[in-house]
């Protein structure tokens, strides 16, 4: 029975560090992903974006994955729907 006992205190500190873990960088990461993918769905055509490599473009089309942006008048390049960070303010 102390061996039990034993063995069962040695899990605790295991199972509050996975506690700790999930609510300092699981959850978090979670819900900045879920957040993403609410904006990468909301996209729509005329939307100022930010790239994840800084470029600055207004979106002219949308096909499926690829974003056409247009970075410059009359310059459009396109980009997985993934690159983009954000919305420009």
């Amino acid at each position: 029975m102390a061996n039990s006992q034993s063995a069962l205190m040695n899990l605790v500190p295991l199972i509050f560090m996975f506690g700790i873990f999930y609510f300092l960088l699981i959850r978090p990461q979670q819900k900045k992903a879920k957040e993403h993918r609410a904006l990468l769905d909301a996209l729509k055509k005329g939307d100022q974006v930010i790239t994840a490599g800084g470029v600055y473009g207004k979106v002219s089309a949308i096909d499926g994955d690829i974003v056409t942006l247009e970075i410059a008048t009359g310059v459009n390049i396109k980009i997985g729907k993934g690159f983009i960070s954000n919305l420009a303010k």
